[in-house]
């Protein structure tokens, strides 16, 4: 199951929503993965240092692949987590 997200948070995918993003991912019982929506490659989502080596700023979508039992579950938290704000991020 596949789905595209747009990231939210003002620092994209680096820091704290990275860390927040390999947490919830890390939660699930599914293989999950993602790359940027009009690319090929895919990391794993598992990986802090892959999520954040993909190098994804607010504003660009990306795509995440699931696999598994939490395949659906874990797809509706992990767009949960792209596309909520940081604080402080309403300027």
């Amino acid at each position: 199951m596949e789905r595209i997200v747009a990231v939210v948070p003002k620092d994209g995918l680096h820091a704290r929503p990275a860390s927040q993003f390999v947490e919830t991912a890390n939660s699930f019982d599914a293989d999950i993965q993602l790359g940027r929506a009009d690319e090929d490659d895919l990391v794993p989502a598992a990986s802090m240092l892959a999520v954040t080596g993909l190098g994804v700023g607010h504003g660009e979508e990306i795509r995440l692949v699931a696999d598994g039992d939490d395949a659906e579950a874990a797809l509706d938290a992990l767009e949960e987590v792209l596309s909520t704000p940081e604080a402080g991020d309403e300027e």
